[in-house]
């Protein structure tokens, strides 16, 4: 098969799984939260490894799984990321000299995603629209700013980060994740709610932003790819470079603006 076709076998047997298993939800979806988490953290861990130590290595390992077992026993946003960012605080002192902030970033890159994605579905009965809404807009995002990127071409978003993406892909992405979540979310709030399509746009954006981000970071330790466990994608990091940083975005304006443990209430429970 070509690499296109390729990418989209791939995609659609893994989206599968990965609704199947959002919509199981439960301790389905966190153990599904917490491989995404450790998929990441060994992929950054070995992108960044000339800035690792076997120290920072070793205690991030332990902190990210003591995180995960507190996840899926409590599972209280108190708990599970004031552990996480006490974890990150101690460990940013021990390595900054060596390692400047590439192990700490690594721990938060890959915990506050996992513990975020977590939380916005164990929040019933809206927690299964919350995590299809980010996936609809995250998902749209990438295959429209893709395709339309291929097919308009222009001038290139950040060609210091990333020199395949441009403009004209961006702007179409984030059109279709604003169609995409207004369709998802119309199943579940009642029509003519303006915070959806803003939430959309927000979300697409540091969709974005993520992956510039990750490809920034591939950039510096000089890999194409984060790893080549995905046929036609690379690793798992470059496929959910956009989805970690929306996560974390939307879980963090839902606890702003409603609860830290009922985060999606405020967009889809009115």
């Amino acid at each position: 098969m070509s690499n296109l076709q390729t990418r989209i076998v791939t995609a659609i047997v893994l989206g599968a799984a990965v609704l199947l298993l959002t919509w199981i939800g439960g301790v389905s979806f966190t153990l599904l939260a917490i491989v995404i988490g450790v998929a990441v953290f060994h992929e950054w861990t070995t992108l960044t490894a000339p800035r690792q130590t076997s120290f920072s290595r070793a205690f991030g390992w332990l902190w990210l799984g003591f995180v995960s077992v507190l996840l899926l026993w409590d599972g209280s946003a108190s708990l599970t990321i004031g552990a996480l960012a006490f974890g990150a605080a101690f460990l940013a002192p021990l390595t900054w000299k060596t390692c400047k902030g590439w192990p700490v970033a690594g721990l938060l890159y890959a915990g506050l995603p996992m513990i975020s994605l977590s939380l916005l579905r164990g929040d019933e009965p809206f927690g299964f629209t919350a995590i299809v809404f980010l996936f609809a807009v995250v998902w749209a995002t990438d295959i429209a700013a893709y395709f339309n990127g291929r097919a308009m071409g222009g001038p290139k978003l950040a060609p210091r980060f990333s020199p395949n993406k441009t403009w004209s892909g961006a702007i179409g992405g984030a059109a279709a994740a604003i169609a995409a979540g207004v369709l998802v979310a119309s199943l579940a709030t009642p029509p003519g709610n303006y915070v959806v399509p803003v939430l959309a746009l927000l979300l697409s954006v540091i969709s974005q932003v993520g992956d510039l981000g990750e490809s920034w970071v591939k950039r510096i330790f000089g890999a194409k790819d984060s790893g080549r466990l995905l046929p036609g994608h690379g690793g798992i990091m470059d496929r959910v470079d956009g989805l970690v940083a929306a996560a974390v975005l939307l879980y963090v304006i839902g606890a702003i603006f409603a609860e830290p443990d009922v985060p999606s209430a405020i967009f889809f429970g009115m």
